[in-house]
């Protein structure tokens, strides 16, 4: 029994001493250090310039109704609650064609937007609902969620009615994403 008992001893020792091989180890901290980012762009080219939107008026009715556009996407990407504001990049459009002196068509009486869709998780009084863009910036979204694809759709109203002559009437219309 002494024998067997020395003989357990001496595999466990040895099978302890197995078990129990050299290691290391190092370690090191990875700082991840973030600043706040937010970035807006038009969903169909992921461009912050979107394409041009011609409304082209043909008819009497076109001038009497005015034209509605097709919907427009715009995401926001954000790291922090966002608003967004709009307005034209001036008070009238700039006018090319042959009447002079060129007419003034003020943007504000002419140019109104809706949100058609809202997936910002913010909130808008222009949903569904038409107001106008003018030269100054006014926020109409207000509290949207931080996230990498937070989208919403505009929709234009013209209605110059029939006070103006042939011609092109351009505005820039932008829209600015700022971080709570």
């Amino acid at each position: 029994m002494k024998k067997v008992f020395i003989a357990l001893f001496i595999l466990a020792a040895g099978l302890s001493a197995r078990a129990q091989e050299p290691n290391s180890a190092a370690n090191q901290t990875a700082n991840l250090n973030l600043t706040n980012a937010i970035d807006i762009t038009f969903a169909a080219n992921t461009s912050a310039t979107g394409a041009a939107i011609n409304f082209s008026f043909n008819t009497v009715n076109d001038y009497a109704n005015g034209l509605e556009s097709a919907p427009v996407e715009v995401k926001v990407r954000s790291n922090r609650r966002f608003n967004v504001s709009v307005k034209s990049s001036s008070a009238y459009f700039t006018y090319s064609g042959a009447t002079s002196p060129a007419p003034q068509m003020y943007v504000g009486n002419v140019l109104y937007f809706k949100m058609t869709q809202n997936n910002t998780g913010g909130w808008s009084w222009v949903n569904n609902r038409y107001d106008y863009i003018d030269h100054y910036n006014w926020t109409f979204l207000y509290n949207g969620v931080n996230g990498g694809n937070q989208n919403f759709t505009i929709v234009y109203r013209v209605t110059p009615g029939f006070t103006f002559p042939a011609g092109t009437y351009t505005t820039d219309v932008v829209y600015t994403a700022t971080q709570q």
